[in-house]
């Protein structure tokens, strides 16, 4: 499979690509855990579009063996990822922590996910296709040159564009079964954070002079989104949608400074901006030069695994409140009754939180952060929800098999999606 240009158009795919997204689930049998794929699609007359993120944790230790593990079927944490993505079927799907293949053939990985994995039965799922996919570099792994950590070292992941250890570890991939518009597609990697008016740059507690934690010069060369930022067009019957993709980096691993609580802020934050436009998103500018934000009137979905909970966590308070409360954003609040239950079972953090554990996407460690809601998908107002869902299966469900407890046989997050009608 080769869709780096959308053209692979056969066999149930066409009939996918088509339809209207396949099918509306019951937010009931959805929060239960049960396979939301199962429920019929009210509303024959408009079109249902289900838009999902996943950060499934395909992420290697090293380069090039993500794409050795996909080329045969018999990667068993794939297929148990792919089993929760056909079971959950979206029309278009973020996956994080995807890692990203290299310049030379950047949708190797991406081909064999779909070739050996989603495109066969796995489990109790059934096949799924999706001709229409959109890679592009990350900034994760790409050496600065510079100590960004002030460790009085350079070099590895910390001193990183974005953290990791080689060039596009914990990528990113858009799956969609409607034609991505490429030629419209905008990214946004090289965007410096210095050119942010009001940027949140991390201050030297050991100094006296404010926000001098980088260097003139590293500044000169820090992007301010740790993956990418991308808008992805995707066309659906006569209107378009744009998928607005992102990962902002985990507002943690660092000291007093706080350089990835506020950067994970202000990631979040060029979004809130891009899609309300006009002077807000003036000083944007995308890998190509253009400027500017979203156009007025046009349809978007936030997705992504953004690292910061409204209420409990460790980001910078009312960071994700940005895109929650923003006048052009609808929160589905999706939730799980698998969720709750996690929560009340393990205990330890999460009997402190204030939030709602049914809205909890990521199942992270009992003694600290605790269960958290970190991966949205929010869409513009425009497009009225019917529904919205978090896999995450009670433990009686049998389906729990595909999330479990740690050492989790798929991700410690969970898919989280929403039924949008067009």
């Amino acid at each position: 499979m080769r869709a780096s240009t959308p053209v692979r158009l056969t066999g149930a795919a066409a009939a996918a690509a088509l339809l209207a997204g396949a099918f509306v689930a019951s937010a009931g049998a959805a929060s239960a855990g049960t396979d939301p794929s199962s429920a019929g699609r009210p509303d024959a007359g408009h079109r249902t579009l289900r838009a999902a993120t996943y950060n499934l944790s395909l992420n290697r230790a090293t380069e090039g063996e993500l794409v050795a593990d996909l080329s045969t079927g018999d990667d068993a944490q794939a297929a148990t990822v792919a089993e929760v993505i056909q079971h959950a079927n979206p029309d278009v799907v973020l996956l994080n922590e995807f890692d990203y293949s290299g310049d030379a053939d950047p949708y190797a990985a991406a081909d064999l996910f779909r070739e050996n994995y989603l495109e066969v039965p796995q489990g109790t799922g059934e096949p799924v296709e999706y001709p229409y996919a959109f890679v592009a570099a990350s900034n994760t792994g790409v050496p600065s040159g510079f100590d960004l950590n002030n460790d009085g070292t350079v070099g590895g992941g910390d001193d990183a564009l974005g953290f990791g250890l080689f060039p596009g570890q914990y990528g990113m991939v858009v799956l969609s079964k409607y034609p991505i518009q490429h030629h419209k597609v905008r990214t946004f990697q090289h965007f410096r954070w210095q050119d942010m008016p009001g940027a949140l740059l991390p201050d030297d507690p050991a100094t006296a002079a404010p926000a001098d934690w980088y260097s003139a010069e590293e500044l000169a060369v820090l992007p301010l989104s740790s993956k990418s930022h991308w808008d992805v067009p995707v066309r659906v019957g006569h209107r378009t949608v744009h998928v607005l993709a992102a990962h902002p980096t985990p507002p943690s691993f660092d000291g007093a400074e706080d350089r990835n609580g506020l950067r994970n802020h202000d990631e979040i934050r060029f979004w809130a901006e891009y899609v309300r436009g006009g002077r807000a998103a003036r000083y944007q500018y995308d890998d190509e030069g253009r400027r500017g934000g979203l156009r007025p009137g046009s349809s978007f979905v936030i997705v992504g695994d953004y690292n910061a909970d409204p209420v409990d966590g460790d980001s910078v308070d009312t960071a994700i409140d940005q895109l929650l409360r923003h006048p052009r954003i609808t929160d589905p609040q999706a939730t799980s009754a698998g969720g709750t239950e996690a929560a009340a079972l393990q205990g330890g953090a999460n009997l402190s939180h204030r939030g709602d554990p049914a809205l909890d996407t990521a199942d992270f460690a009992d003694t600290a952060p605790g269960n958290l809601r970190v991966d949205y998908v929010l869409p513009s107002r425009d497009l009225r929800v019917r529904d919205a869902g978090v896999f995450w299966p009670v433990a009686a469900d049998p389906l729990s098999r595909l999330t479990g407890v740690y050492p989790f046989p798929s991700s410690d997050h969970r898919l989280t999606w929403t039924d949008v009608r067009l």
